[in-house]
C-alpha cells in the first residue's frame, strides 16, 4: 500500500458522494459525476482507505469513522474563513437543509458566476463543487452541511452533524 501523505479536501467530496450511492459504484462514475480526474479519484480512494474511512478493498464507506472525522476533525484539517462579498451558490446555514432550521443575517456562498445570491464567499472543498451541486441536490445538501461544520457556530455545527448522521447512517 502507498504511503499516506494526508487527506485532501476533494477526498471529503468523494466520500460524501459514495455515502449517497446505495449500490456498487465505479471509480469512473465518481470521476464523471464529480468532475474529478480518474487518477485523482484513484489517489483519493487510496488515501481514504489508508485513513480508515474506506474498507481495505476501497468499496465500503466506514460510515461511523467518516462521521467522527467530519464532526471532530474537518474544521481543523480543512479550516475556512469567510471572504469578500461575492455572487454564488448558498452554502453552510444559508443552504438547505439548514436554512430551514437556522435563522441568520449573513449569507455564505461558493463563488460561482451563474449563482443567483450574493454573500460572503466560502472556498469550496474542491473547485467543481458549485457546478456539481447544481446537478445533485442530495450531494449539495451534504456539502453545505460539511461547510456548516467548517465555519458554523457551535449550535449550527450540532444541527449539521445531526443532519449528516440522518443522511449517512
Amino acid at each position: 500500500m502507498k504511503k499516506h501523505s494526508g487527506m485532501r479536501p476533494q477526498d471529503i467530496v468523494v466520500l460524501l458522494k459514495i455515502a449517497l450511492i446505495k449500490e456498487n459504484w465505479l471509480a469512473k462514475d465518481l470521476s464523471k459525476n464529480l468532475k474529478i480526474s480518474a487518477s485523482e479519484i484513484s489517489e483519493s480512494l487510496n488515501r481514504s482507505a489508508i485513513a480508515g474511512l474506506l474498507s481495505a478493498d476501497k468499496k465500503i464507506l466506514m460510515k461511523k469513522a467518516f462521521l467522527e472525522f467530519l464532526e471532530y476533525g474537518l474544521k481543523f484539517v480543512f479550516p475556512q474563513k469567510t471572504g469578500a462579498i461575492s455572487r454564488g451558490i448558498p452554502t453552510a446555514h444559508s443552504a438547505p437543509p439548514l436554512n430551514h432550521l437556522v435563522t441568520a443575517d449573513e449569507i455564505f456562498v461558493w463563488t460561482y458566476s451563474k449563482g443567483e445570491y450574493r454573500g460572503q464567499a466560502i472556498e469550496p472543498l474542491y473547485k467543481t463543487v458549485p457546478e456539481i451541486s447544481i446537478k445533485d441536490e442530495k450531494l449539495y445538501e451534504l456539502l453545505a452541511l460539511t461547510d456548516a461544520l467548517r465555519i458554523g457556530k457551535v449550535r449550527e455545527q450540532k444541527i449539521a452533524i445531526e443532519e449528516l448522521k440522518k443522511r449517512i447512517l
